[in-house]
């Protein structure tokens, strides 16, 4: 396993509230536009995910102006683009063995959060399940870990941090979720310090999610 990151950068202002963004704007967004409304609406959801998309894109603006780093410091373009892809299918089968165990053994349906993610319209879902592969794992894996070593902490902590932080916030599904992301999340994190490939991690999260929210309204 690399516990090393693949860039060491300078740390500085950017980087902190680069980690002040990566592992509490998602969540900062969401209660938000929670707050704003307190009813699950269409409206809502794609309030949700701009902001996110936002928390995203102000990373990366981080990563190239305010740290002057390629994105390869945050394991983006590390590797072929068809390794990242076989990866990615790797993780994904790994990830729906243990979330078929996991959610055998809770009795886990998805909670309120889940029914409120299915009465919104499938291109909605779609895009959703594309912004939770691609800003999750930037956030909780890409930058978190990555500026978490730099600022000196050793590869396991700079994983479990993030991913305790993922994990939590995950409660609007109940205990349940909260276990399957920790599980999920950690096999995630293990794979992104092994072989600090980003986008592997994107799309087998991606394609968990499209696999859970995704085919089950298109059967239906």
């Amino acid at each position: 396993m690399n516990d090393e990151p693949a860039i060491a950068p300078k740390t500085s202002s950017a980087t902190w509230v680069g980690l002040f963004l990566s592992l509490f704007g998602m969540l900062l967004a969401r209660q938000m536009v929670n707050y704003v409304w307190p009813t699950s609406t269409i409206t809502s959801a794609i309030a949700k995910e701009l902001g996110m998309w936002v928390i995203a894109l102000v990373l990366l603006v981080i990563v190239r102006c305010g740290e002057g780093l390629p994105f390869s410091s945050i394991g983006l373009g590390t590797t072929r683009w068809w390794k990242s892809i076989l990866w990615g299918l790797l993780i994904a089968v790994i990830c729906f063995g243990v979330a078929g165990v996991l959610i055998a053994l809770t009795g886990y349906n998805g909670g309120e959060a889940g029914k409120a993610l299915g009465k919104l319209p499938l291109w909605l879902i779609i895009l959703i399940v594309i912004r939770a592969g691609a800003v999750e794992e930037l956030c909780y894996r890409g930058y978190a870990i990555e500026r978490l070593q730099a600022v000196g902490l050793p590869g396991g902590l700079s994983a479990a941090i993030p991913l305790a932080i993922f994990g939590v916030g995950h409660w609007t599904g109940g205990w349940a979720n909260i276990v399957i992301a920790l599980a999920l999340g950690g096999i995630l994190a293990v794979s992104y310090l092994w072989r600090r490939d980003l986008a592997a991690n994107m799309i087998g999260h991606f394609l968990v999610d499209f696999v859970g929210n995704v085919l089950p309204k298109l059967s239906s």
